[in-house]
């Protein structure tokens, strides 16, 4: 998810009037008299990746209480969803701003939350998997 920061997620350019328009994680860049205005600010999508690394830190840390990595991997799969909606969501708003008639390229950071979402199912996965290993442990001692 901090990989998403520093890549550009989404471009679009038009070969006629040398217009070119980039999302990235914070905002718009465009060339050429492209004036991109939306109804949210596109550091939202900054915002909501940070977030999820930072629970992401914050849940690998909490490896004593796995019921508390377990809700924290739920808030996390939540904001890695959050984070993909904000994307697809600017990257749609973006579409508007050149040729309508040109499709805009979406370039590999736009599919890290999907990475992320996979790897987050994973974990929680393993931590259930590791739940249950200790209950069934700890009934075969008593």
């Amino acid at each position: 998810m901090l990989s998403l920061l520093a890549l550009p997620l989404w471009h679009k350019a038009d070969a006629l009037t040398h217009q070119e328009l980039t999302l990235t994680a914070f905002n718009f860049k465009a060339t050429g008299p492209v004036h991109p205005t939306t109804s949210l600010p596109v550091w939202l999508i900054a915002v909501l990746a940070l977030a999820s690394a930072a629970v992401a830190a914050y849940e690998i840390f909490q490896f004593r209480n796995r019921f508390t990595q377990l809700k924290l991997g739920m808030l996390n799969l939540l904001l890695i969803v959050a984070t993909f909606g904000a994307v697809f969501y600017f990257s749609n708003q973006g579409e508007a701003f050149l040729n309508p008639k040109l499709e805009g390229q979406n370039l590999p950071a736009f599919y890290l939350p999907t990475l992320a979402l996979m790897l987050n199912l994973l974990a929680n996965r393993f931590i259930r998997r590791d739940e249950q290993l200790v209950r069934n442990s700890y009934d075969r001692l008593r």
